[in-house]
């Protein structure tokens, strides 16, 4: 399995912590899992301060996991260092872009790893291989020492097996956090997205989960998803161009897929972006007003089960997830049973900016009701 870059000898008894090859460790050069940055990486002088603040609560950084190229794809496919294999389904992608880091959970080789989530690539992978995810509020936690992608949705947030491993993930990154207060008798909104289409198992899903513990919700559709999602994805392309058009310098030295998206951005206009920043306002003004009558949002994480190697350009995995990068929001994927499957669904819960504590409370309400 690829699942690690490089592998640590970590002294000590505290919490093994894996780290995402797009964040820097100091002594290791942050290759970003491509040819192009691998070849001339030079080792970090410095921690990023999300992983120097781990390791003064004590975290053992036990290696850097496998992703996708740059960050650059939700698929966790990388023709470069190999695709991690999904301990749920090998035919089946892993995720990504933080692939390393869930599989690496998911078999017990970390207690928690870091990963970053520009458009859900903490929360897909965490959904493909049935561990949880944090998508941390935007701002939130620092993103310096972290390789960059889009600079307005960028995040770092931990992946772990249960909501336990995110509360810790948390700790490690900002001591003195704690989870709570989840009121479990207030009413959720359960987000309907107008013009995604989610597989009806997937869907029902999530309210058996809802149910189980104990929670009442009432549907909402949001007819402004598709623009959201339209505004996210021009800003990754945007912003993705900026960062990375250097790379273009060399382009026998990352796939072509990934060339072609670098390429892309180059279209994006002042103008485009500032349609996708009016996006942006009119979605945050749409969530803020549900979030008047609602602590909580509820939806699937991604629209079906994971797809199978081969197959996964067919599919949006970033559909559910990117416009909570674009709004700023927080946002949990917990794994969830779905009826006459072997595989498990994810459900995400998404709360207002810095209310993490909420949703990892209301995360391990759901978490225990399911067991």
């Amino acid at each position: 399995m690829t699942i690690w870059l490089e592998k640590f000898t970590a002294q000590g008894d505290g919490p093994r912590l894996a780290v995402k090859d797009a964040i820097d460790v100091a002594g290791s050069p942050t290759t970003l899992a491509c040819p192009v940055i691998s070849e001339r990486a030079e080792p970090a002088e410095h921690d990023a301060p999300v992983v120097a603040a781990a390791r003064r609560q004590g975290a053992r950084i036990v290696g850097k996991t496998n992703l996708t190229e740059l960050c650059r794809a939700a698929d966790g496919v990388n023709p470069w260092t190999g695709t991690p294999e999904n301990p749920l389904d090998a035919d089946r992608v892993p995720g990504g872009s933080s692939s390393g880091s869930a599989v690496a959970v998911a078999l017990g080789e970390a207690d928690v790893a870091l990963g970053t989530d520009t458009g859900g690539s903490v929360r897909v992978p965490a959904a493909c291989c049935g561990v949880t995810g944090l998508k941390t509020t935007h701002g939130r936690v620092p993103v310096d020492g972290v390789f960059p992608l889009a600079q307005t949705l960028d995040t770092v947030g931990p992946l772990g097996p249960d909501v336990a491993a995110l509360t810790l993930g948390m700790t490690l990154m900002e001591p003195g956090f704690a989870p709570g207060p989840f009121d479990a008798g207030a009413m959720i909104g359960r987000l309907r997205p107008v013009g995604t289409p989610v597989a009806p198992e997937v869907d029902a899903a999530v309210d058996a989960a809802l149910h189980a513990a104990g929670l009442i919700f009432a549907d909402e559709p949001v007819d402004c998803w598709s623009a959201a999602l339209d505004a996210g994805n021009r800003l990754i392309l945007g912003e993705g161009f900026r960062a990375h058009r250097s790379l273009l310098a060399y382009p026998d030295r990352m796939s072509e897929r990934i060339r072609r998206r670098i390429e892309r951005g180059e279209r994006i206009t002042d103008g485009m972006f500032d349609e996708a920043y009016a996006a942006r306002e009119t979605l945050r003004e749409v969530l803020d007003k549900l979030f008047e009558r609602y602590p909580l949002l509820a939806l699937p994480t991604i629209t079906q089960p994971p797809p199978r190697i081969g197959a996964e350009r067919d599919v949006d995995l970033t559909a559910l997830t990117l416009p909570f990068n674009l709004s700023g929001d927080p946002a949990l994927a917990l794994p969830i049973p779905v009826e006459g499957s072997t595989l498990p669904g994810s459900l995400q819960l998404v709360a207002p900016a810095n209310e993490e504590g909420r949703l990892l409370a209301a995360g391990a309400l759901i978490e225990s009701a399911l067991r």
